[in-house]
């Protein structure tokens, strides 16, 4: 199946490629060591927020485990703007958690680490794609053969 860019924005500069990579890897610096490994280890920094919401410890897992995996995803030229769209859920999700159970502290950060992500999201939107179907004729692929062995490879 092939597929086609969700927008028509031609790709980002180069000035702004390597701001965006550098944006890109302090994020996933931040979410990877900052902000998940004190969850998955359970640190006490962590478990103090999180036994406060009174949700159990699965909770705290789930977010650096989501955490975790947006902090790898950012660094993925391919699925960096999802990584970023996927955190922004986290944050938004962390600052209703702010407001409900801990009674507005620190609200701002998860507001501007959103922001900060939305940035990359929007600037790598690019990469994003949505399945377009074949024409009719196209897609029936190919006889391929290597080394005395031939397969059939769809395209």
């Amino acid at each position: 199946m092939t597929s086609t860019a969700l927008s028509a924005a031609p790709v980002v500069s180069r000035r702004v490629n390597r701001a965006l990579w550098g944006l890109q890897i302090l994020l996933a610096l931040f979410y990877g060591v900052a902000s998940a490994a004190p969850k998955l280890v359970a640190h006490s920094s962590a478990t103090v927020t999180f036994d406060a919401i009174g949700w159990g410890d699965w909770l705290m897992y789930l977010t650096g485990v989501l955490e975790l995996a947006g902090a790898v995803g950012l660094l993925v030229p391919r699925v960096a703007a999802l990584a970023a769209l996927g955190l922004v859920g986290v944050m938004l999700g962390a600052e209703v958690f702010t407001w409900a159970f801990l009674d507005g502290v620190n609200w701002a950060t998860p507001l501007i680490a959103a922001a900060l992500l939305g940035a990359v999201a929007y600037g790598r939107r690019h990469t994003l794609t949505v399945p377009r179907p074949r024409a009719v004729g196209q897609g029936r692929g190919r006889w391929v053969h290597g080394r005395g062995v031939g397969w059939w490879w769809p395209s």
